[in-house]
């Protein structure tokens, strides 16, 4: 439910950033027009504010429908109203080093994906605190960071605002968007399984609990690693080809899964896996971004491809959760996954190779 309203929100606020931006009001005093920040007043601070209160909720819930409802629906709908006009705003700055940029930005959720876990597991295993104090502290900590994004993040003031329709349609008939969004739907759609089922395959393998917890933040260590390398891997291979790589890379590091039972594979594989879907995660946007005929279009490229991905979302964990249920172990969700996550890879491939010569694709 966190997943596909992540992606979900980005249907509604893509389009609302190329159409809100910087805002013309009178002052009540002088008289006189001033310039405010439209996106995040509408956007930004309510969506920062809900995020917190996810968290805060979350402290006081007793019940699995709460934490449901908390962290599942206002905690991953709040995020994901930030992400996608975040991802948006960042890229009307850069167009040449667009990849290196948003290699850069996104690399902070992986630095985030290391630290709170590690901090998450001290407070509530190896201090008095318990549940609910452990949640208000990582409230607290992220009502800071919401701070300074609310701070930071701010449309360019040069750029006119997008007028017409909410969502820019069109964009469907581009067969440079529409295979690519289909594509990268069976990509997430399988991507997400060793998110999520990592820590019990370890655990069921033999490693020591507090590892096994662990494995998401080395995960994402080597996300962060694959974040960062993407920008200047981009400007040697163009950013497709690397996106289509990556797909390729994770795919079969999925199958690769299936071989490995002890705890020192799996601590490697959990590096190597982390760094090549980082990749995709950082570069997703700004092949998006690289069909938009107007950097007002991006916000709106963006929110409806997010739509359509919050179908993956919200039904890949459950089906090879289903599959793990029914078999009594991994084997066939991890074939599934690696299956639809290879298929992707051929799709993104494809739109690779019917624009050879567009520059916009190439780099």
């Amino acid at each position: 439910m966190q997943l596909f309203f992540q992606f979900f929100g980005g249907l509604v606020s893509g389009p609302i950033t190329d159409i809100n931006g910087p805002r013309v009001c009178v002052s009540l005093k002088s008289n006189m027009p001033y310039e405010t920040n439209g996106f995040n007043q509408i956007i930004l601070i309510p969506s920062s504010i809900l995020f917190v209160a996810s968290l805060m909720l979350t402290s006081i819930c007793h019940s699995y429908y709460q934490i449901l409802l908390a962290q599942g629906v206002l905690g991953g709908l709040a995020s994901g109203l930030a992400y996608a006009p975040s991802v948006a705003i960042l890229q009307q700055y850069f167009l040449k080093r667009r990849a290196l940029a948003m290699g850069i930005a996104s690399s902070g959720s992986s630095l985030g994906g290391v630290i709170f876990p590690v901090i998450l597991n001290r407070l509530l295993n190896q201090s008095s605190l318990g549940f609910s104090w452990t949640l208000r502290i990582l409230g607290f900590l992220v009502l800071v960071l919401c701070i300074v994004a609310c701070i930071t993040v701010v449309p360019r003031k040069d750029l006119p605002r997008r007028k017409g329709n909410y969502f820019v349609l069109s964009a469907w008939k581009k067969p440079g968007y529409t295979i690519q969004v289909a594509g990268l739907f069976f990509v997430f759609w399988g991507m997400f399984t060793p998110f999520f089922y990592l820590p019990t395959y370890a655990r069921e393998h033999g490693m020591d609990v507090n590892l096994a917890l662990y494995t998401i933040a080395i995960l994402n260590a080597g996300s962060l690693i694959g974040r960062l390398i993407s920008g200047p891997l981009v400007s040697h291979v163009g950013r497709f080809n690397l996106l289509a790589f990556s797909c390729f890379a994770s795919g079969i590091l999925i199958f690769s899964w299936l071989r490995i039972t002890s705890s020192a594979p799996i601590i490697v594989y959990s590096v190597l896996y982390g760094f090549w879907s980082g990749i995709i995660i950082a570069l997703f946007p700004t092949t998006i971004a690289a069909v938009a005929e107007s950097p007002t279009e991006i916000g709106s490229l963006m929110g409806m491809a997010m739509g359509v991905y919050s179908l993956a979302g919200l039904t890949g964990a459950p089906i090879t959760g289903a599959m793990i249920d029914r078999y009594g172990g991994f084997e066939e969700a991890i074939i599934f996954s690696g299956s639809v996550v290879i298929g992707g890879s051929i799709l993104i491939l494809a739109v690779r190779c019917c624009l050879p010569s567009a520059a916009g694709w190439v780099r």
